[in-house]
């Protein structure tokens, strides 16, 4: 007669740091996980109760007395369900990323991480140690391995808890959001129930921290790698898998929910949404400002705000020089009023004449240039942070990536502010998400997103009748390049092999190259890709390398 095993996915947000929190939200999820499931089992993800990534913080003397505290409560409450939790563990003087299985208030098992990822934005070799052997625990009669994360990624870990008898694997997982990663984990995981023979439980971690989100998508695949139970992406939750064993060794996962699968923009807007909310209410904003100056990249940025955090929480700015257009100031109020969010009009045409007035000296005998533009920027930077600093607001900057990319933004201008939610978003991919927004987003029939401003040429409008096509490549042939020599590193040569013009290719990539020193001193902002700006992406500022080279 088969044996049912009741688990339960715990797919929650942690916060970085907050080790005592973290426990309690360990203890009051088994709690409920035994009061709603009746679950004899409860998973929770990788480094539960230090949050990941902890970076430095894993290096502070403190922190295995806080964690053996942290440990030594969630034992005593002795809550009649196996806990199944990842956390950081000295031992022999070395620095394990860890896994305990606690029944009754006991530890029943410990697992160690052997693969520790080094590359795109983890670090892991720096402060762990590489775990050696498998854990394999019986649980309700039925014979549980363990791993975490990366060990999913490589076939020896996954062949070791086979051979020491595992009849079910649980792998508890922080693995941050890019495009398409939810597909790369099913796949991976079929692959790895058929090498093993069994299935597995995957639980992942879901919430923002800094740049890196955290998507969910916990899911359960049975022996041939077929998806039986998939967890909502961006949302907190339990969720219940059933899984039937065998008398001869065999485990069966019971089908139950299976979230609906998600489009590209769908899946790039709920990723940027749970980004900027967790970054502004973890690091306690009261809330966002922004400069909305009647483009679609602020219009967007707006949008994501206010989806984020409620129109109440939003304050929207529109700074008007002599060069603002009247559809910019129309386009700015519609989209203010549609979205009910708080919004000023502040004219910079004043500030800028005393800036121009001080400057005369220093700029006597010199022609008009990018120079005056900038100073445009500058004011309006001026402003949005003097309201950031007096109410508590965080600047969102509205840059998008191919912008970034080229250097085509102002320092202490448009790049003033503490996070860009667009900044590894490209301006073809703005346009998709402004039309998704208005179109599939909400149930209510509102275009928050005015159509002028989807449809209008983009400008900076820094000088008279300025367009962005002045000085860069239409948009899509610029993401191209961009993806091609930033996320893929191809050479100019291999970029021009794919049918765009050398000069082209040339003059763009020297703009990447040459605005390296602006992009290291940008806002932090959600990465989408796996080669966005900032911990993927590392070129030293001063070099020789050839361009393109």
């Amino acid at each position: 007669m088969s044996r049912q095993l009741k688990i339960v996915m715990a797919q929650l947000n942690f916060l970085v740091g907050d080790i005592d929190g973290n426990a309690k939200l360990v203890i009051a999820n088994a709690e409920k996980a035994i009061a709603e499931h009746a679950a004899d089992v409860i998973v929770f993800p990788e480094l539960t109760l230090t949050g990941y990534p902890l970076e430095d913080l894993l290096l502070r003397p403190s922190l295995q007395v806080r964690i053996n505290k942290a440990l030594a409560s969630i034992q005593q409450a002795k809550l009649s369900i196996a806990i199944v939790m990842g956390f950081p563990q000295h031992c022999d003087l070395k620095l394990y990323n860890a896994l305990a299985i606690i029944e009754n208030g006991i530890v029943s098992g410990r697992y160690f991480k052997q693969c520790l990822p080094n590359y795109q934005v983890f670090d892991e070799r720096r402060y762990f140690t590489p775990g050696t052997e498998a854990c394999v625990v019986e649980i309700k009669g039925v014979r549980c391995a363990f791993t975490i994360c990366e060990d999913m990624w490589q076939f020896e870990p996954v062949q070791q808890a086979k051979s020491a008898g595992g009849q079910l694997l649980i792998n508890i997982n922080a693995s941050p959001f890019h495009v398409n990663k939810l597909e790369e984990r099913r796949r991976l995981l079929k692959t790895r129930s058929q090498e093993g023979c069994m299935p597995i439980i995957y639980v992942n971690l879901v919430g923002g921290q800094d740049e890196l989100v955290f998507d969910g998508g916990s899911m359960a695949v049975d022996v041939e790698g077929k998806c039986c139970v998939q967890a909502p992406k961006y949302e907190e939750g339990l969720y219940p898998v059933t899984v039937d064993a065998n008398p001869g060794g065999s485990c069966r996962v019971v089908s139950g929910e299976l979230d609906r699968e998600a489009g590209l923009e769908e899946d790039v807007y709920g990723a940027l949404v749970l980004g900027v909310r967790d970054y502004v209410n973890k690091n306690k904003f009261t809330g966002i400002v922004l400069g909305l100056s009647g483009g679609i990249d602020s219009a967007l940025t707006l949008a994501i705000a206010v989806d984020a955090l409620g129109s109440e929480r939003v304050e929207a700015v529109m700074m008007p020089f002599e060069y603002t257009s009247e559809l910019s100031k129309n386009a700015a109020s519609k989209q203010a009023k549609a979205l009910g969010v708080a919004y000023k009009v502040i004219p910079i045409n004043d500030i800028y004449a005393s800036l121009m007035s001080a400057l005369k000296p220093e700029f006597a005998g010199f022609q008009p240039d990018v120079s005056e533009q900038n100073l445009q920027a500058r004011a309006r930077g001026v402003l949005l942070m003097g309201i950031s600093n007096k109410k508590g607001l965080l600047v969102l900057t509205t840059g998008n990536k191919s912008e970034i990319a080229v250097g085509y933004s102002t320092l202490y201008g448009d790049m003033a502010g503490g996070f860009n939610a667009l900044k590894d978003v490209s301006k073809t991919l703005v346009y998709k998400l402004a039309r998704y927004r208005n179109c599939d987003y909400s149930a209510h029939d509102i275009e928050v997103i005015p159509r002028e401003v989807i449809e209008r040429e983009p400008s900076a409008e820094l000088l008279p009748e300025q367009t962005d096509q002045d000085t860069l490549p239409e948009y899509e042939e610029l993401d191209a390049i961009l993806e091609l020599y930033v996320e893929k590193d191809f050479s100019a040569q291999a970029i021009m092999g794919k049918g765009f013009n050398e000069d082209v290719v040339r003059r763009v990539l020297r703009l990447v190259d040459r605005n390296e020193y602006k992009r290291r001193q940008s806002p932090v902002g959600i990465r989408l890709t796996e080669r966005g700006f900032g911990r993927d992406r590392r070129y030293p500022i001063t070099n020789a390398w050839p361009v393109g080279e």
